[in-house]
């Protein structure tokens, strides 16, 4: 089986790539290198640069290659940047995906799975949060990943389309080659590995007086392994629909600081700063469905297991991928 994997060059996607090609699956990645990175390309990979806005290169992939089905992680993904440039995310985000998902469906694509995220739900009416409950995003990111969701729900009734969107909670974690290299780093976890490794001075806590235990905010982190191996169990024929993809649990801000100190044997100093505006006190994914439907369940769900495979990557790659 043939696969084209969007942002194959980023954090989830090369991870995914990577796991792919160990199941015996053929991969063309296609990235524009923007945010990815060359060296995140697993070898046995083909690669294209290409933008997915570009019909003509996008149009081409499909020409040379035998195209089964679509993985479609490239997309911009920063909060704060999609409110100062909401056009440049829609224009990615929406107008890109859909130039994908037109000209692979014009070639016979029959199975498209999307890297969405849990934005969607804006400030959730209820933690866990489940796939029913209303999507109200509060942020062009989230917008922008609502829309394209209701795109694919149309390509679906109208054309048969099968497609999964993946709403992600807190992607996290490492494989041994494989890691973390944003180059706008917003992730607490690699943000908190950095103090140690002597990248940053401190780690800063957004807010201290949240209706959580500690008062920082909680969070549910998932393996990145757990995460990309429900998206190949998600090409299986008949697979269709939406599904959160979380641990069902979560830790708060300063439980995963002190989780790195653990990990590091080293003390992280902290700074403590006010909240940030649209941060909700608890995001925690209920992902029944996706065990249920994909008989998928998470291997690494102790944040001990992500931290420590964290530290491992980053401790090998101290100065992330070769630029």
């Amino acid at each position: 089986m043939n696969i084209l994997v969007t942002g194959g060059a980023g954090y989830i996607g090369s991870v995914c790539v990577e796991q792919l090609l160990n199941r015996g699956f053929n991969v063309v990645v296609v990235d524009n290198l923007s945010e990815g990175h060359r060296d995140a390309v697993d070898t046995r990979a083909v690669f294209v640069e290409a933008n997915i806005e570009d019909s003509d290169a996008i149009g081409a992939v499909f020409k040379k290659h035998s195209i089964d089905a679509i993985m479609h992680f490239a997309a911009l993904a920063l909060v704060g940047e999609s409110m100062e440039q909401p056009g440049r995310y829609f224009k990615n985000n929406v107008y890109g995906a859909l130039n994908l998902l037109e000209t692979g469906r014009i070639a016979g694509i029959k199975k498209f799975i999307f890297s969405s995220t849990c934005a969607t739900y804006g400030m959730p009416e209820r933690v866990p949060i489940t796939e029913d409950l209303p999507q109200n995003p509060l942020n062009p990111y989230g917008e922008s990943k609502l829309m394209f969701e209701k795109i694919l729900s149309w390509y679906n009734k109208i054309y048969g389309l099968e497609f999964v969107a993946f709403r992600y909670f807190n992607a996290a974690g490492a494989t041994e080659k494989f890691g973390e290299d944003h180059k706008k780093e917003t992730h607490l976890i690699p943000n908190v590995l950095k103090v140690v490794l002597g990248k940053k001075e401190v780690c800063e806590i957004y807010g201290t007086d949240y209706p959580t235990p500690d008062g920082t905010c909680i969070r549910d982190y998932i393996h990145i392994y757990d995460l990309v191996t429900a998206h190949i169990a998600a090409l299986k024929p008949g697979i269709v629909g939406f599904y959160n993809l979380g641990n069902g649990d979560g830790y708060s801000v300063k439980e995963v600081i002190n989780m790195c100190e653990k990990v590091t044997g080293k003390k992280i100093p902290a700074i403590e700063r006010p909240r940030r505006p649209g941060d909700a006190p608890k995001l925690i994914a209920k992902a029944d469905k996706a065990h249920c439907d994909l008989n998928w369940k998470p291997q690494y769900p102790s944040l001990e297991k992500i931290v420590s495979s964290a530290w491992e990557w980053h401790r090998k790659h101290p100065d992330g991928y070769k630029r």
